[in-house]
């Protein structure tokens, strides 16, 4: 019984020490998807849901939950802001040429089609896309898709 109240303090004492250890915050001053917004040309339904389920994980600014302060909760959360910004970014788009913005949003039609986006971890806490929401969502990528390939 000893050996597991040490392990036991000893791991309360790492989750104090831990919170004194923050990763870097996503959040920036600038509009994070004008360029995209801009050439992508989304209705306001659209919109809505990029700035719901996706902006978060998909720009250089993340609405960051109360539980974002809590280590180590803090660092899985920024894992995936981490990753989802490495995949695509939307704050990047004017860096982009024609066809790998068409690309980006032939992956974003699928990713959402195929169920891997948001991901799952997302949803439990945030909710999932209405099947409305991932078909006005698809079908607009779709067609921004296809206009971006008849300018290249």
């Amino acid at each position: 019984m000893k050996i597991i109240k040490k392990i036991l303090v000893a791991l309360l004492v790492l989750l104090v020490i831990i919170q004194f250890f923050r990763p870097e915050k996503n959040i920036s001053t600038e509009p994070v998807a004008t360029n995209f917004e801009s050439e992508t040309r989304p209705d306001t339904e659209i919109v809505a849901i990029l700035e719901s389920k996706c902006y978060d994980c998909h720009s250089n600014n993340t609405e960051y939950p109360w539980y974002a302060e809590v280590a180590p909760v803090s660092f899985w959360i920024d894992g995936h802001i981490e990753e989802g910004k490495e995949h695509f970014n939307v704050s990047d788009w004017a860096s982009f040429n024609a066809k790998k913005k068409a690309h980006k949003m032939e992956e974003l039609a699928e990713e959402v089609e195929e169920g891997k986006m948001p991901e799952d971890s997302y949803t439990w806490m945030h909710g999932n896309l209405t099947e409305e929401e991932k078909e006005k969502l698809i079908e607009w990528a779709k067609k921004v898709q296809k206009n971006l390939e008849e300018t290249e």
